[in-house]
């Protein structure tokens, strides 16, 4: 396993490092295409055949050297090729290629890089230069059959090479906006549950400095706390941006175990009594599952504090046999708007969002006795062990 694993670390770096320095690569084909255009030019060779002079190694070197410029001016690499392998067979009588290397190389880099106007003309090109080319060589339909399969099959797969470049780069793209978007739930969750504990704790700060002192200073020392807490949060968040030699870090997310303390610290702080409980067989659960839990948790309490003018809230977690409930109640005014939520619903729309990404569902509505408002967000487990692979 470890093995493989280092496998496939040097192919990534290697593959990391052809995309970082790709004249590199075009140096190496062209040496690779120049390895193979010697070797009729080292094999013994039969009776009769055309001689391996210098002179006929150095034009068929000189049709090679332009490769190392394919990925640059590929249409202008193609018309080279053509010329200096005319020049070739015009000027002396060295030995012949068993595939028109260069050609193929040109061929498929113009059909992957290049765009419709640049593949247009190397088709018309070649319409002409494979026939010309045939006649100058053997002047049979077996030849030019060949050649045309050949041409044909190297423009195939260059087109094929495009289409999964192209399908990378949307995938890359569409994992980067989700990737962009977790990040902005995580910023939205912290920041709006920090912001309005301290808001709350901020506005009742006067009103405790004239009538009770004592729980004045309770109120600034948890507005400290809020804030520290937030910048912890906050300062893990921003780490998992930074990249260390190529490998993000990875600190643990905060889960079901900060539950409680984060429950304390709504009641410190924004005068809300806060009921903490859960029912079934409590047991480990993925992080993925443990983090969501979290951020539901912080973000109905949020908008509990800002909007619920609720005295109770209970949270409750039920551990079911293969699935997690999380449920968030209070006993406030209710729902604010007409689609069973409250305003500034952006958290409401997060923690949906959070729920599906894992193959949960979330509920969001009255209470179970009319009254208040609840959130319910049920995860079943073993899809969010598969969603998190």
């Amino acid at each position: 396993m470890d093995i493989r694993g280092g496998l496939r670390e040097r192919w990534e770096r290697g593959r990391a490092s052809a995309e970082a320095n790709p004249l590199l690569v075009d140096i190496g084909v062209a040496l690779l295409v120049q390895a193979a255009t010697t070797m009729p030019f080292v094999v013994p060779r039969a009776a009769g055949a055309p001689p391996a002079t210098w002179a006929a190694y150095g034009l068929s070197t000189l049709g090679v050297v332009p490769l190392v410029w394919r990925r640059r001016a590929p249409v202008a690499v193609l018309f080279a090729v053509l010329a200096a392998g005319a020049l070739y067979r015009l000027t002396v009588d060295g030995p012949g290629q068993p595939l028109p290397y260069t050609g193929l190389v040109v061929v498929y880099t113009i059909a992957a890089l290049s765009p419709a106007r640049g593949r247009l003309v190397t088709g018309l090109v070649l319409l002409v230069a494979v026939p010309v080319g045939t006649w100058l060589n053997t002047r049979s339909a077996r030849e030019l059959t060949f050649s045309v399969f050949v041409f044909a099959a190297a423009y195939v797969l260059g087109r094929l090479t495009d289409a999964r470049q192209r399908a990378h780069r949307v995938e890359a793209e569409q994992a980067a906006a989700r990737e962009r978007a977790r990040i902005a739930r995580e910023m939205h969750d912290i920041l709006s549950h920090a912001v309005s504990l301290m808001i709350v704790q901020a506005e009742a700060g006067p009103v405790a400095v004239r009538a009770a002192p004592e729980r004045a200073e309770a109120a600034f020392d948890a507005i400290s706390a809020t804030g520290r807490d937030a910048m912890e949060q906050l300062r893990r968040m921003l780490g998992v941006l930074r990249v260390s030699d190529g490998v993000p870090p990875r600190e643990p997310q905060p889960g079901i175990a900060e539950l409680p303390g984060l429950c304390d610290r709504v009641r410190a702080g924004g005068g809300l009594e806060v009921v903490y409980r859960s029912a079934g067989t409590v047991r480990p659960v993925p992080g993925a599952v443990a983090a969501t839990v979290f951020r539901v948790v912080q973000e109905a309490l949020t908008n509990t504090v800002r909007h619920a003018g609720a005295r109770t809230v209970t949270v409750q977690l039920t551990y079911g046999d293969d699935d997690l409930t999380v449920c968030v109640a209070d006993d406030g005014r209710g729902p604010q708007t007409g689609d069973g939520g409250r305003r500034g619903g952006h958290g409401l729309v997060g923690i949906r969002e959070r729920a599906a990404a894992l193959g949960g569902s979330a509920v969001t509505g009255r209470g179970a006795d009319g009254r208040g408002f609840e959130v319910r967000v049920r995860i079943p487990v073993a899809a969010a062990v598969e969603a998190g692979r």
